[in-house]
């Protein structure tokens, strides 16, 4: 399966990794595009985040068009600003486009909110992402699964958008496994 993954400018790169490297390890094609928001977290979070293949910008690539065939987008961490952008229908970064170009050919779209609390106005853009075919998704690991570290509540949270992908994987545990 072909995908896009988006890192935007939220907190929680750490999920974007996990996320790139289990769909690679998994033999799915993983193409990326990092927003600048991302870029100046990373600085702060001191993460390595995965190589670029598109600028947030670049709107000529393929992933802006309806016609060129992938199976869905994530985007991961979603910060409210990306959200917002989605909800709206803006489409001036390549994130806002291929989003909405997956909800409007009807392919997967989800988003990995990460921020707490929320807003009414996220919650109300949240509703419209749904309404409109999108999946939200907070990043709120489950505890259940006997997590011993930071990196079991990520593969937690990987897990589970994997399954919503429809991907077979053993990434973590599910309840009562």
């Amino acid at each position: 399966m072909k995908f896009l993954v988006s890192i935007s400018g939220a907190s929680g790169l750490v999920y974007a990794k996990a996320l790139v490297d289990s769909l690679t390890k998994l033999g799915h094609d993983v193409k990326i595009v990092v927003s600048k928001g991302a870029k100046k977290v990373a600085e702060h979070e001191k993460c390595q985040l995965p190589k670029a293949d598109y600028e947030e910008d670049d709107l000529s690539a393929p992933f802006a068009s309806g016609s060129h065939r992938f199976d869905g987008m994530i985007v991961i961490p979603c910060s409210v600003k990306t959200l917002g952008e989605i909800a709206s229908g803006i489409g001036d970064t390549l994130t806002s486009r291929a989003a909405e170009i997956c909800l409007k050919e009807r392919r997967k779209l989800i988003l990995v909110i990460r921020e707490t609390p929320l807003s009414l106005i996220a919650i109300e853009n949240m509703k419209k992402i749904t309404l409109a075919g999108g999946v939200i998704m907070p990043a709120s690991p489950g505890f259940y699964s006997g997590s011993e570290s930071v990196d079991d509540l990520v593969r937690f949270i990987i897990g589970r958008v994997l399954d919503q992908l429809g991907i077979q994987h053993n990434i973590c545990m599910r309840w009562k496994e």
